[in-house]
């Protein structure tokens, strides 16, 4: 009796101590070291030096050791509880005698061991681990040793539990570690720059954006409140998103400038109320603030419009911008039932400028103009430049009367022309500019479309009386203008129906003998008879019909040079000369195109002479000469027609394989002034000083030809000698006079 008492007492002191150790174990988080003591202290209470002890968790269906005695491995299988028989002791159901096992991969020669196995359950009865003894088989364990051993049980499942849930922990620790990892590259490299704010302003966290994009430094921003950073405004301004985020729990947008050291920065920020516990009944007391630098972006969307909205020469609003705010103003005006007015202005004769001194040129002047003009209006005025030399200037308010109306738009308008008072200065040039306005009243029956439309025609109507005046609509205007649109359809349908040809005006020398023709285009219209040219030429011009009228010239020449031939009536110096259109002049394909037709003609093109206006010989003067020198090296002819009429440098000239200058009919008309005779003389002796030949055009009476020749003038060209006459009838002139 007394010896079992003290057993029991052992048994219950040895599990106290094994259950101080977990308790230590548990705290000091030592699992591991508790597992290490306690097959110490069994192996100790057995007292056989062979004796081992081992502690195995049971797991994925397989044992693994945590702790143990011996250096020598004893595999220890699942399956080994069913295969192996067992002998039960009554007193200890839990601690099983298996019988002997050989150790594997043993560190000295292999000897046998007799195997006691504790098995470990958890509460539901599963195998959780085992605690396996193993002795010389010729060492036996007593009742007292058996049951000693047993006792540890209920703290082996404890620490068994303590075991796997403290891996669990640590798993999730080490997933929470590599998401925080994640977490941490993703910030690193997030564009954006996100702030963890309280409904207070205090800046609570910062994540994200470098410090560049930051107000202050990251480090110094935490902690500190919004109006601590900003100033006053700013940081209210702040604080109403960051309690308008919070009181309707939905997100904000707001976006606000940041100084920097040498730019304002601008940031878009998008503000959302957070919620830790997402599913409790949480009101939120932080924001998100994420903000994102789109100063880049937002200097994009300017200038996306400004290409979109703005002139990019004159930076002026262009076409599509003025047409919203007329819509704009004509609903306005819906409204208000007073008058508003645009003016459609464009420039006299910039067409003539642009040619002669060249688009860059033309394109200061534009500039010059616009400066100009936005100097004259007032800021409530618009100005415009709908492409071209077109400016529009819409004028929202002018009266409540049509005559209070005019009196004010014209007073616009006068302060517009006085814009065009001073002289033009463009590089070496001082140009005397001016321009025609149309003027269209805006009232409550308007619609945008007509009013452009109409001061169009008002434009035209101020042109057509000489320019450098202002005129109002007047539907008369209008009928005209439709009248040009529907005479391009003419033309059109014209060319088609060969109703174009040439006519051609005979060239004599200084003795009179016919020495060439010029080529003119004629409409033979079939219910108006002959069109004058002054009434299309401008129209086919302006729709770009010129280049096939000129082509059907140069194909009558041919026709007429063979029939010449076939006659015999062509004299050797003979030559037929052709007007050339600037647009004709500057194609890609009219070397190739004159070429082509003359082919197709079997004619020589040292028989044609190709007449060029001055204007043309200012732009671009280098790929000009290359232009005409390649053309002459085919054996064509340059002259340049209406000489002293454009604008040109004279000191270039002689730069250009240019073999005729033809004096214009306005300068012959004056020869027997003084003064226009002074200009024929200067033309003559320049020609003459540059080797060229001398052409007077519009030679109409004795006089004109007696000072000519006495100024040994080389050819006349006018109606004192021959009108132009069609094909047929020249071949019968030409003849005639080639006897």
């Amino acid at each position: 009796m007394i010896k079992d008492v003290k057993t029991e007492a052992k048994i219950q002191l040895f599990f106290a101590e094994c259950q101080t150790l977990l308790l230590d174990a548990i705290m000091t988080k030592q699992l591991s070291s508790f597992f290490e003591l306690v097959v110490k202290k069994i192996k100790s209470e057995v007292g056989a030096n062979e004796a081992e002890c081992a502690v195995y968790l049971h797991e994925f269906n397989a044992f693994h050791a945590l702790s143990q005695t011996s250096k020598n491995q004893f595999e220890l299988h699942a399956e080994n509880s069913d295969s192996l028989k067992f002998k039960t002791n009554s007193t200890v159901s839990k601690l099983i005698s298996e019988g002997l096992i050989a150790p594997s991969n043993p560190t000295h020669k292999p000897s046998e061991k007799y195997v006691y196995r504790l098995r470990i359950a958890n509460d539901a009865g599963a195998l959780i681990g085992e605690l396996v003894l193993f002795v010389p088989p010729e060492v036996r364990l007593d009742n007292r040793q058996l049951k000693l051993i047993a006792s540890v049980e209920p703290i082996l499942a404890k620490a068994f539990h303590a075991y796997e849930q403290a891996n669990i922990v640590d798993s999730k620790i080490q997933t929470l570690e590599r998401d925080n990892e994640k977490f941490r590259a993703f910030i690193k490299v997030m564009p954006d720059l996100a702030l963890i704010i309280s409904k207070e302003g205090v800046y609570e966290d910062v994540y994200g954006s470098p410090n560049n994009l930051l107000y202050i430094s990251a480090t110094a921003l935490v902690h500190k409140n919004v109006r601590d950073v900003f100033p006053p405004d700013a940081a209210q301004r702040i604080m109403n998103v960051i309690s308008r985020a919070l009181q309707t729990n939905s997100i904000q947008e707001y976006e606000y400038p940041l100084e920097e050291e040498n730019r304002i920065a601008i940031f878009e920020a998008r503000v959302t109320p957070v919620k830790y516990h997402p599913g409790e009944n949480e009101i939120p007391s932080h924001v998100l603030w994420m903000a994102r630098d789109v100063t880049d972006e937002k200097k994009n969307q300017d200038r996306i419009t400004e290409l979109a909205y703005f002139d990019h020469l004159t930076n002026l609003p262009n076409r599509r911008m003025f047409n919203e705010r007329l819509e704009l103003a004509v609903k306005t005006k819906k409204a208000s039932h007073e008058f508003g007015a645009i003016l459609f202005l464009d420039l006299d004769n910039f067409k003539r400028v642009n040619d002669s001194l060249g688009h860059l040129a033309g394109d200061e002047l534009l500039t010059k103009v616009a400066k100009r003009l936005k100097k004259s209006l007032r800021k409530t005025d618009v100005l415009a430049r709908i492409g071209g030399d077109e400016f529009v200037i819409l004028v929202e308010n002018v009266g409540h009367t049509i005559e209070q109306s005019q009196s004010e738009v014209a007073v616009v308008a006068k302060k517009v022309q006085a814009a065009f008072f001073d002289k033009f200065i463009i590089g070496d040039f001082s140009l005397k500019i001016s321009s025609s306005i149309g003027i269209c009243f805006i009232d409550d029956h308007s619609d945008a479309q007509s009013i452009m439309k109409f001061a169009d025609t008002a434009m035209y109507s101020a042109k057509r009386k000489g320019g450098d005046l202002f005129s109002f609509y007047d539907a008369e205007n209008q009928t005209l203008l439709e009248r040009q649109l529907t005479f391009e359809s003419e033309i059109v349908s014209a060319i088609e129906n060969n109703q174009f040809c040439a006519f051609f005006q005979a060239q004599v020398d200084a003795d009179g003998k016919l020495c060439g023709a010029e080529a003119l285009i004629r409409w033979n219209h079939p219910e108006r008879g002959l069109v004058p040219p002054n009434e299309f030429i401008s129209v086919a011009e302006q729709f770009g019909l010129i280049q096939k009228l000129q082509d059907i010239v140069l194909e009558d020449m041919c026709k007429l040079i063979n029939l010449l031939e076939k006659k015999q009536a062509l004299t050797e110096g003979f030559r037929l000369s052709i007007n050339i259109s600037h647009s004709q002049f500057r194609s890609l394909n009219f070397e190739q195109m004159l070429c082509d037709i003359l082919k197709k003609h079997k004619v020589s093109a040292s028989k044609i002479i190709l007449e060029i206006t001055e204007s043309m010989l200012a732009l671009d003067i280098e790929q000009t000469i290359n232009q005409m020198s390649a053309i002459a090296r085919l054996g064509f002819k340059f002259s340049i027609d209406d000489f002293g009429t454009g604008y040109s440098s004279l000191s270039n000239l002689h730069l250009y394989p240019v073999e005729e200058l033809k004096i214009d009919k306005s300068f012959i008309d004056r020869i027997t002034d003084e003064g226009g005779l002074s200009i024929v003389e200067t033309i003559i002796s320049l020609a003459k000083n540059l080797n060229m030949n001398i052409v007077a055009e519009g030679v109409e009476n004795q006089e004109q030809i007696a000072l000519l020749k006495a100024r040994d003038l080389n050819v006349m060209q006018g109606y004192y000698f021959s009108k132009p006459l069609p094909m047929e009838d020249y071949i019968e002139w030409h003849c005639a006079h080639t006897k």
